[in-house]
This record gives C-alpha cells, sequence and structure tokens, in this order.
C-alpha cells in the first residue's frame, strides 16, 4: 500500500473526501508530501518528543478512541478497499469475469473431449460369429472408452501407468521346469485354493500370462490380471523369461518373440498337470508377439481355448522405427536398451563365448541390442531376417483358436499403420478391438485410475466369456 495512503491526510480533510471510484484515490501534491516526509522523519528520530511535550517526560496513558477518530479509521479503510479493488485486482478468481473464464474453458474443454477423445473402439472381425459372440458375452469392446481426462495423450497413458496403478498382492508359488536343451524356466503359479466357483483344482480353469519385454510377475498389470482371475475362481500362471525372474541360467540362451519353444514347452507342462480344467493364455506386449507366433505356427493343434493379446507390436521394422524417433527414444527406447543390457550383462560369464559383450553394452537402442545379441544367439544372418520372423502379423491368418486383440492406435510402440486390419478380416478367429487413445499398455480411465483400467476390463470379461459360454462359437 502507499505509504501516503497508510499515513492517511489531517483528520479533517479525510473526513471531508469524496470517494472517486472510477480514478481511484488521489495522490496529495508535491507539498504536502515534502510535509509529511518531514514530520515522519521527525517522530522516527524523536518518538518520544510528542510525549515528552504534553506530558513533561511522563508516558501519557491510553486513551479510548474519539468518535472522531474511529469515522477516520473506517474513511481510511473505504479509501484502502477501493485502492486494492481498482489497482491491485486481488479479486479476479472471485469477480464474474473470472468465474465466466473458467467455465468456458470447462464447459470447451468437455465439449472437444467428448467429441474428439471419447469413443467407442473399433471391432475388427474374420467372421459375424465371432462378433455377435463378443457383442453378447463381452460388451466392453462396444462400449465408449473414456480415457482418463488429464492424461489421454499417448505418451502420458504409457509413462505414468506404472506409478498410478496399484499392485495388489499376490502370493506366488515358484516352479523351476527343466526345458531340452538344458535351461530351466520359472513359472510363478497363483493356485486359487480358496475358489468358491471351482473348488475342485483338476477342473478349475486356468490362465497363463505372458509378460513384456522385460516384464516378470512382478509387472502391475499382471498383477492386476491375476486379482481379476481371481474373483472369477480361475488358476494362474506366470511364465517368466529365462533369465529375467531371478533363476540362474544354465545355457548360454535368453530370449526373443520369435523362437517358440519355451512357450511350447511351458504350456505342454502346464496342459499336461491340468488336462480337464479349461485353459486360456494372455501374453501383453511381447508376450503377446510370442503367443500370437505360437498360435500360427501351430494352427488349431493347441490345448488354448481361447487367447487374448495386449498392445501387441505386429510389424517389427515399424515399431523399431516409431522408437527411434527422436522423442520416443529419450522416454522409452534407451532405457528399454539399458534393461536389456541389465538383464544378460548379470548373466555375462554365459555369452562371452559366442558374443562380443562389450559391444553389446554400447548398444544405444533396441535395434542395436538385438542386431549384435538376439539375432547372434537364435542364429539369424541378419537383423532383417530376425524382425521379419518376429513380426506376428504374417502369422494372424493361420492362428486356429478366438483370440482377441486390444491396441491403441496412438500406441507409439506399434504405429497404427501397421495393425494388419485386412489379415484380420480374413480370419473368422481373430477379433481387433481397437481405441483411439490408451498408448501402451496404458488404457487408463476414471478421474484417478489407481484400481482398474480399460485393458483389465477387457481382459475380464474376455476370459469369463470364453470359459462360461466358449461352446456357443461352434455351434454359430
Amino acid at each position: 500500500v502507499p505509504e501516503w495512503l497508510a499515513a492517511g491526510a489531517a483528520p479533517g480533510r479525510l473526513g471531508r473526501s469524496r470517494r472517486r471510484p472510477a480514478a481511484g484515490p488521489r495522490l496529495p501534491g508535491p507539498r504536502g508530501r515534502a510535509r509529511w516526509r518531514k514530520a515522519r522523519g521527525a517522530r522516527l528520530a524523536d518518538p518520544g518528543g510528542a510525549a515528552r511535550a504534553l506530558g513533561a517526560g511522563r508516558p501519557l496513558a491510553p486513551s479510548p478512541p474519539t468518535p472522531r477518530l474511529a469515522m477516520d479509521l473506517r474513511m481510511l479503510s473505504r479509501e484502502l478497499s477501493l485502492y486494492l479493488e481498482h489497482h491491485v485486482r486481488v479479486g479476479f478468481f472471485g469477480s464474474g469475469v473470472g468465474l465466466s473464464l473458467i467455465l468456458g474453458f470447462s464447459v470447451a474443454y468437455a465439449c472437444y473431449y467428448l467429441s474428439s477423445i471419447a469413443k467407442k473402439p473399433q471391432l475388427v472381425t474374420g467372421g459375424e460369429s465371432f462378433s455377435r459372440f463378443l457383442q453378447d458375452h463381452c460388451p466392453v469392446v462396444t462400449e465408449t472408452y473414456y480415457p482418463t481426462v488429464w492424461c489421454w495423450e499417448s505418451r502420458g497413458q504409457t509413462l505414468l501407468r506404472p506409478f498410478i496403478t496399484s499392485k495388489p498382492s499376490v502370493q506366488y508359488r515358484n516352479e523351476l521346469i527343466k526345458t531340452a536343451d538344458g535351461g530351466q524356466i520359472s513359472l510363478d503359479w497363483f493356485d486359487n485354493y480358496n475358489s468358491k466357483c471351482y473348488m475342485d483344482a483338476t477342473t478349475r480353469p486356468t490362465i497363463l500370462l505372458l509378460p513384456g519385454l522385460t516384464g516378470t510377475s512382478k509387472e502391475s498389470y499382471i498383477l492386476h490380471m491375476i486379482h481379476l482371475s481371481e474373483e472369477l475362481g480361475y488358476r494362474c500362471v506366470v511364465f517368466n523369461n529365462r533369465g529375467v525372474a531371478g533363476e540362474n541360467l544354465l545355457t548360454p540362451r535368453t530370449y526373443c518373440c520369435a523362437n517358440t519353444e519355451d512357450l511350447e514347452t511351458v504350456i505342454h507342462h502346464v496342459h499336461s498337470l491340468y488336462p480337464s480344467a479349461p485353459f486360456l493364455a494372455a501374453g501383453v506386449s511381447m508376450g503377446g508377439m510370442l503367443l500370437l507366433n505360437y498360435l500360427g505356427k501351430i494352427g488349431p493343434k493347441t490345448p488354448l481355448k481361447a487367447a487374448a493379446t495386449f498392445s501387441v507390436g505386429w510389424n517389427t521394422f515399424a515399431c523399431s522405427e516409431s522408437l527411434e524417433k527422436p522423442l520416443n527414444w529419450l522416454l522409452f527406447n534407451y532405457y528399454l536398451t539399458t534393461c536389456l543390457q541389465s538383464s544378460v550383462n548379470k548373466h555375462r560369464h554365459m555369452f562371452v563365448k559366442q558374443i562380443d559383450m562389450d559391444h553389446v553394452m554400447k548398444a544405444k537402442s533396441i535395434r542395436e541390442f538385438d542386431k549384435r545379441f538376439t539375432s547372434v544367439m537364435f542364429g539369424y544372418q541378419t537383423i532383417d531376417d530376425y524382425y521379419t520372423d518376429a513380426s506376428p502379423n504374417r502369422r494372424l491368418k493361420s492362428v486356429g483358436i478366438p483370440v482377441l486383440c486390444l491396441n491403441s492406435v496412438d500406441d507409439v510402440f506399434s504405429p497404427s499403420h501397421a495393425i494388419p486390419i485386412e489379415t484380420a478380416k480374413q480370419n473368422p478367429n481373430v477379433a481387433l478391438v481397437l481405441t483411439s487413445y490408451g498408448g501402451h499398455i496404458g488404457f487408463l480411465e476414471g478421474i484417478w485410475p489407481r484400481q482398474s483400467t480399460y485393458m483389465d476390463r477387457v481382459f475380464k470379461q474376455f476370459v469369463q466369456a470364453m470359459v462360461e459360454h466358449g461352446h456357443e462359437l461352434s455351434n454359430m
């Protein structure tokens, strides 16, 4: 507040002054300001002078304010209020203009969100019977998906999901199984002994879960799938790729999405334990690519009754090209490369005879890592040979069981132009569910999407539909 206003004018003049809201408080002239400064300086230099003049050095006793002084204080308060109102503008957000701006922006954003962001997914199927089955028993694939209003962009959904979504507590039973080449695979079982719907373990539905590139049974999306399966009364088993879940690597071999030998071993092992139980599988990201490549190779000759995939990279070349764009490389590519390097460096002694590990540890992208490590380990002549064999879009036409594939068209890991829509239309066993937003394994929805995502709802409804009503597909 200006000093001249804080000090005030003579009581008589202030009482007679007229307020001028349009022009604000009237400033004193140059002589008035000079007299005020002189008087103020005298008071500061000799604060007891006034008291000595009136009371010969004795302190003055406090006296109650006079009516005139009270009136002057009220006038001063009014002047101060006018000054703040017309010059400081502290009441902007509480004023009508501020509220109008906030309301207008909110309405405009709501209109944009409802018209351009919240949309029904595109359902692409190769057969009318599969489409009707999903509409009847898995209605979520035809309902409007409402992404989180404050986080619907692809990269934001992808980055925030691991931090926002909860991690349900799951108690696993670990099992190590042997492979034909002398290696071992770590399986994490959730037996669901407390299942009330399927108390007989021999017929309890079993869901095989395949995590992503560097994922394990501890990933939040895997834990959510297990939690939902527990509600349905199902049993789950998580297939951890070699060398990523803390187990020892017994042979100089890890994993890739083109080689399905380990997955075949796991499927055969699980089915042999519970041959009478309905058996389904769900793969996320690279786990989904591996699952589709397996189904494309084996066709209908699989013990799996149905399968679901989420955020699959359909064309490995297109995925790599998208992830190598500057921003995507900075946010995703480099980080995943370092994770891959860390996982193989733990078992460095197993690879030094056949692979230049120093060269591998200098890779700056997933493509460079695959060129220096993965393609060499699995015997491919070039990185292009490996990427061609790893792309599941080539084998989609050969899938012989019902498969639902959820993808977001804004997924930077799997560009929309690489999604095999035309191929899917030629296979009656395949259904693509394509959302406009959702990112990579994101699919956040709600104001604070901590407990559930759109992907979780698709998973739950689809596996329940196949377990309880799957027989209807054969009759259509």
